[in-house]
């Protein structure tokens, strides 16, 4: 059997992640054999096996250990047996993550390669939606923590941790040869390295709705339960996002919950209640609205994108919204409003 030239393997784990990953595969890595892994539950829904040479589900050892003695140690183990199966031989490994400083992926820098027996192994950073948008610097304490971490070779001499400074996520790192960063959003990258990408899903034409009736989707978020707002803002933001629907005249408003949105923080008896199949982002692309609202989820950025511009995307509730900081607010304010984001 030949060896296959290169393999690009892609660890998401979440929607957005999933969609860059599929834009990736198609548009920067032709030629490839590519690898999906996600490592969060309920993702399977987004994933269309049929799109990828091989594609699996791998356990978050914190989460998920292995019953009995070390569980996470032996689930770090069986997480690169199982990628490494699912990837093949290859002379060229290509990894993808939205992050590296975690225990979970960083070991597969030095361990995958070793098991598929590539020559190089070069690390590329998927877009994480806002979060990409910023620089995480690791501090010195989280640097001095990464060498314990390589304890593990000791025990298990393919578990041997990458270290690294700089931005948390790798982006700094020897290793990292690109990073890929979604289209019209600012970021603080090393210019040398990052990529744009083109639109994730395409956008949709000026197509209205069947029905005629104008309709509005209201993207849900896990604002109490994350502590991003509080619970009396939360009802005052719901109330004053519905009077703003009858107002421009919505008679038709479906809700989208985020699938960590278990109160539904955002929806109101007037909404109806949508599940989708595989990712909103999906969903739009190829469902008419004459507006989407929300808070500050990632998927309006997207929305902006998907939808032509008579399609009003408006982001309500930042004066209530907590922030990390000051300046994480501007920033995030900035990315919206680069992307054509109203402000309500």
């Amino acid at each position: 059997m030949s060896r296959p030239g290169t393999v690009a393997v892609y660890f998401v784990a979440s929607p957005l992640q999933y969609l860059a990953a599929r834009r990736i595969a198609g548009e920067f890595e032709r030629g490839a054999r590519q690898v999906l892994v996600w490592y969060k539950r309920g993702l399977e829904s987004v994933v269309e096996p049929g799109e990828w040479d091989a594609c699996g589900y791998m356990a978050w050892p914190r989460l998920e250990p292995l019953p009995g003695a070390f569980g996470r140690h032996r689930r770090l183990r069986e997480n690169i047996r199982l990628v490494a199966g699912l990837a093949g031989p290859c002379e060229r490994l290509i990894l993808h993550s939205a992050v590296f400083d975690t225990e979970a992926i960083n070991y597969f820098l030095r361990a995958l390669p070793a098991a598929c027996g590539a020559r190089e192994a070069p690390a590329r950073i998927l877009p994480d939606g806002l979060l990409s948008i910023r620089r995480y610097p690791l501090s010195l304490p989280r640097r001095l923590l990464q060498y314990p971490r390589k304890l593990r070779r000791l025990f298990a001499p393919e578990l041997d941790y990458q270290c690294f400074g700089g931005d948390r996520i790798g982006s700094d790192a020897w290793f990292c040869d690109r990073i890929y960063v979604l289209p019209g959003l600012p970021n603080e990258y090393p210019p040398a390295r990052v990529r744009e990408l083109p639109p994730l899903v395409e956008p949709i034409g000026e197509a209205k709705p069947s029905s005629g009736e104008r309709r509005a989707l209201v993207i849900g978020q896990p604002l109490a339960a994350f502590r991003l707002m509080a619970p009396a803002d939360i009802s005052d933001v719901t109330s004053g996002m519905r009077q703003w629907l009858a107002r421009e005249g919505f008679p038709v408003v479906d809700y989208k919950p985020h699938p960590k949105d278990a109160a539904h923080d955002l929806a109101h008896p007037d909404y109806r209640l949508i599940e989708t199949a595989g990712a909103l982002e999906s969903h739009m692309a190829r469902t008419p609205y004459d507006a989407v609202i929300g808070v500050r989820s990632s998927s309006l950025l997207l929305a902006r994108q998907i939808y032509p511009a008579r399609v009003r995307v408006v982001a309500f509730g930042w004066q209530c919204v907590r922030f990390r900081s000051q300046q994480e607010r501007e920033d995030m304010r900035r990315a919206f409003a680069a992307c054509g984001v109203e402000f309500a």
